[in-house]
């Protein structure tokens, strides 16, 4: 999905668990708690990597550098305000990301700054819990069905428009291929990556002290 070596996808696999894991408990704690008890009874209201591991994802993305956890099944008619709530569920897996994304930077920062040791390949692990978590959320949000950006942008547009803008998800695999296949993901993804470093590096420059 991201591109490292082989050195760094076995470093990463810590990275990798927690930032699918924590994404989809995410959107299935986000969803029960607004009324939608379908990630309950099918399992995922928790964090055993397990529930939300997917083994073809996970060996594809060893493969191919491209993969996937298990999709959280959710039914929006349950929720009081359908499109305000499946907003909140679909943001709520990116919004983790992030998180886990800053306190991963934050104790990198805290390290180099007070100059503690630790061993490289205890170093590596964390930098990649960083990486996979902020590529994981920007990936994430992009507006292509059924990423969760897809999600949100769905329910923003007026209904006219979104039955259309929806209708594109039937071309949504030949759209990933494209992207995995050329330097669009990278081209989309690095700008956005480097935002989203520019924004750690300042709050853990506010908050090392």
């Amino acid at each position: 999905m991201f591109g490292f070596n082989f050195t760094e996808m076995l470093l990463g696999i810590p990275g990798l668990i927690i930032a699918m894991t924590f994404h989809e408990y995410a959107h299935a704690r986000v969803a029960v708690s607004l009324g939608d008890f379908t990630p309950r009874l099918m399992g995922r209201l928790t964090i055993d990597p397990r529930a939300h591991i997917d083994p073809i994802g996970l060996i594809m993305l060893f493969l191919v550098r491209f993969g996937w956890a298990k999709p959280v099944m959710i039914n929006p008619s349950n929720f009081k305000h359908p499109k305000r709530d499946d907003i909140l569920v679909s943001l709520a897996g990116p919004a983790i990301n992030f998180i886990l994304g800053f306190i991963s930077f934050y104790i990198l920062y805290f390290i180099r700054f007070y100059n503690i040791e630790i061993s490289s390949i205890t170093f590596s692990i964390i930098q990649m819990i960083f990486i996979y978590n902020v590529n994981f959320a920007i990936f994430n949000m992009l507006p292509i069905p059924p990423l969760d950006g897809s999600h949100i942008l769905r329910n923003l547009l007026p209904p006219q428009f979104a039955y259309r803008y929806q209708s594109i998800e039937r071309y949504s695999i030949l759209i990933m291929i494209v992207f995995i296949a050329t330097p669009v993901l990278g081209i989309v993804l690095m700008p956005l990556f480097q935002f989203i470093y520019t924004i750690y590096k300042v709050l853990a420059g506010i908050l090392v002290f």
